[in-house]
């Protein structure tokens, strides 16, 4: 029998910063990519009005769009990474805790029938992961903190539901994701299983709106 629910994270809870990992690594990619792309684009101009006398080659042209796309991809990232620099996973007796820093939501063990990892493969020699919870019973797929990891599709196991929550972490959390879960819950654990590439997926954000709107 699991321990009563609680209404925040217990003081020995399993914190993995997923955020601070991303934020530590992509922050600086993103810079570098603004950097190229303003110096890029800056290149591109000078050298248009000073040795082409203002007009720009097709060539040209082509890399001043390409120096643009690079900066705003930097731009994107940066956002991104930065929106989400306090993103956390907490995992405690009561249940599986997602903080973005503004909202949390816990998914309680008692209300999960399994729970297993999922992996594929990206290019040669890198992995993707996601912890999938599949819930023994009706979810909130508009849950503001969760819905975004809510997925449908078709179940590891038969008796299992469609609908689960996928939630994907950086292969250095592995060790320490797996143990958590096992520590807490070991008669959840369903094992790992690989996918097909791409298995992370998207949310169903055209479902999400609609849904809002009834």
């Amino acid at each position: 029998m699991l321990p009563p629910h609680t209404p925040s994270p217990a003081p020995d809870a399993t914190v993995i910063r997923t955020g601070r990992r991303g934020a530590v690594t992509g922050l600086p990619c993103s810079v570098l990519l603004i950097a190229i792309g303003a110096i890029g684009v800056f290149g591109a101009v000078v050298i248009a009005t000073g040795n082409q006398k203002g007009e720009f080659t097709a060539a040209g042209f082509a890399g001043l769009v390409f120096m643009l796309a690079l900066g705003a991809l930097g731009v994107f990232l940066f956002i991104g990474h930065w929106a989400n620099r306090r993103n956390r996973i907490l995992l405690d007796h009561t249940g599986l805790w997602v903080d973005n820093g503004k909202l949390r939501n816990v998914i309680p063990w008692q209300t999960l029938a399994g729970v297993s990892l999922y992996w594929s493969k990206l290019g040669r020699s890198q992995k993707v992961y996601s912890l999938e919870l599949f819930p023994a019973g009706p979810i909130d797929q508009d849950d503001p903190v969760l819905w975004g990891l809510v997925r449908d599709e078709e179940p590891l196991h038969p008796g299992l539901p469609r609908l689960r929550y996928r939630l994907p972490f950086p292969p250095a959390f592995l060790q320490q994701m797996v143990a958590a879960v096992q520590q807490h819950v070991p008669q959840l654990w369903l094992g790992e299983s690989e996918r097909a590439t791409g298995h992370i997926g998207r949310p169903d954000v055209k479902g999400h709106r609609k849904r809002g709107l009834q």
